[in-house]
């Protein structure tokens, strides 16, 4: 049996800002946005360039208890996790887009990495794994 997990969902406040973040400030590429009358809402699907991996449902909080979690899915942890071929490249690129860092650049056993907000305040890992690192064959 082979199985995946194609998409995250993640709770936003609207669509079009939302885009507008990740692929103005984080580079992003658009690969879905389609409207679905049915229910009344898109389907909008990012992910990091030349990835070809796990994607990102942007999907806009519809329910007021849904909305209490825009910015928080994960209760204040990283929610999320992005590996990169060139960390230095990507955090510099991202600050000087105004991206918020909240823990700065650090050395660990697994590779660099640093914490930074997306546009809603949850929390991200940019990270660069070491090549001796399960996680960076998956950036080959």
């Amino acid at each position: 049996m082979k199985q995946s997990i194609v998409h995250i969902a993640l709770v936003v406040n609207d669509y079009d800002e939302a885009i507008d973040f990740y692929t103005k400030k984080l580079d992003f590429t658009l690969i879905e946005d389609t409207y679905q009358p049915e229910q009344n809402k898109r389907w909008v699907v990012v992910s990091p360039k030349n990835s070809n991996s796990t994607t990102i449902l942007l999907a806009k909080a519809s329910k007021p208890i849904q909305k209490d979690f825009i910015g928080n899915q994960a209760g204040g942890r990283v929610f999320l996790f992005l590996a990169t071929d060139d960390f230095d490249r990507d955090y510099n690129n991202y600050l000087a887009k105004g991206i918020e860092f909240v823990r700065e650049p650090k050395v660990a056993d697994y590779g660099k990495v640093a914490v930074f907000k997306d546009l809603y305040g949850n929390l991200w890992d940019l990270v660069q794994f070491g090549e001796d690192h399960i996680m960076n064959q998956r950036l080959d």
